[in-house]
């Protein structure tokens, strides 16, 4: 009789609790930490200085990095900068270079016909790339 009582009682809990409890279930997985309800942050455009920044500030990090291990092998840190902008410096072509090289040189010819100075075919050649460049 004993038992009866005890899962007729336990039934009825069981069944005041599951409906008292239905919206719990819904809430599992939400909270503070809950990454589901996380509305992303977007990201700035590729070219933006917004992400020209943040992709800079990466590169000083890992090149810290690399600055730290190389310390601790007893090896001579990198300077950060530099080697920041060795590495995100523009590529040029050497045939872009080349034909950039051939239109000063070419210019360099007008402007002496026309009487002017000529122009330093290496500095011209380097503005003109970084021109290009942006």
């Amino acid at each position: 009789m004993v038992i009866f009582a005890v899962v007729a009682i336990a039934s009825v809990v069981a069944l005041i609790t599951f409906a008292v409890s239905r919206k719990a279930y819904d809430d599992i997985g939400r909270g503070t930490f809950a990454m589901r309800d996380e509305v992303p942050t977007p990201a700035p455009p590729p070219s933006s200085p917004a992400a020209v920044a943040e992709r800079d500030d990466e590169i000083r990090q890992l090149l810290a990095a690399r600055n730290d291990r190389r310390s601790r092998r007893g090896q001579a840190p990198l300077d950060v900068e530099q080697e920041l902008k060795r590495l995100t410096g523009p590529d040029v072509d050497p045939g872009l270079r080349d034909e950039v090289r051939q239109l000063v040189i070419a210019r360099n010819d007008r402007r002496q016909r026309a009487g002017k100075a000529p122009l330093d075919v290496d500095d011209e050649v380097e503005r003109q790339l970084r021109e290009l460049n942006g």
